[in-house]
């Protein structure tokens, strides 16, 4: 009798990650034009498993949680908002303030939703 294997359980296996050569991520969008879209493509892989049906949508958003991604992605918004304020001198200048307080917030937003699902 012949034994079935069974396909493993996991979407990807990852053999190693590669970082750029470069040390600073530049204002010109140098290292950011690789970094956002990977990041991009590692989330809509999670939404396809879910539309193809071999993830449950309970165990993407647990391994979201677990994995801290929300804490991730508020740590890039509020990292951007903290930027935003170093480039001025007058922090009441709305011109920094209003961007960076709306980066800021849309962080503890990011934290919220993923404490109520």
């Amino acid at each position: 009798m012949n034994e079935v294997t069974k396909a493993p359980k996991h979407l990807a296996t990852i053999t190693g990650i590669e970082t750029p050569t470069r040390t600073s991520l530049t204002s010109d969008g140098g290292d950011l034009a690789d970094l956002a879209p990977a990041a991009a493509a590692a989330l809509r892989l999670l939404a396809d498993a879910i539309i193809r049906g071999t993830a449950h949508q309970d165990d993407v958003v647990q391994a979201l949680q677990d994995a801290g991604v929300h804490e991730a992605f508020a740590d890039v918004l509020a990292a951007a908002s903290n930027a935003v304020m170093d480039e001025t001198d007058d922090p009441h200048d709305v011109d920094y303030s209003l961007p960076a307080e709306n980066l800021s917030g849309t962080a503890s937003q990011v934290r919220d939703i993923f404490r109520w699902i």
